[in-house]
């Protein structure tokens, strides 16, 4: 399975572990190495998306691996509070 076949597969996982389910945003893309599926949830709940010690996105990541059946496929889970805090703020009056 492709990247883009895989990324409803992820984003069912993904919610099944979270609290703001609606939130849950899965992009595929590609990069020079493999295929990326971007996973974006709400703030509140990247730690358990993440995991104590990483171990719950490392356990996605191996589900994504065992459907890609020999394809490269990597998973990122994206802090989207870092893109927040990036853009700069607007001056105050």
């Amino acid at each position: 399975m492709s990247a883009p076949e895989l990324a409803p597969a992820l984003a069912h996982l993904v919610k099944g572990i979270v609290d703001h389910p609606e939130e849950v945003r899965v992009a595929s893309r590609d990069s020079q190495r493999a295929e990326v599926l971007e996973v974006r949830v709400h703030p509140e709940d990247l730690g358990r998306v993440i995991g104590r010690g990483g171990r719950t996105a490392q356990s996605l990541r191996t589900v994504v691996g065992a459907l890609a059946v020999g394809r490269r496929i990597r998973v990122d889970v994206i802090d989207t509070d870092d893109a927040h805090a990036a853009a700069p703020e607007a001056p105050v009056e």
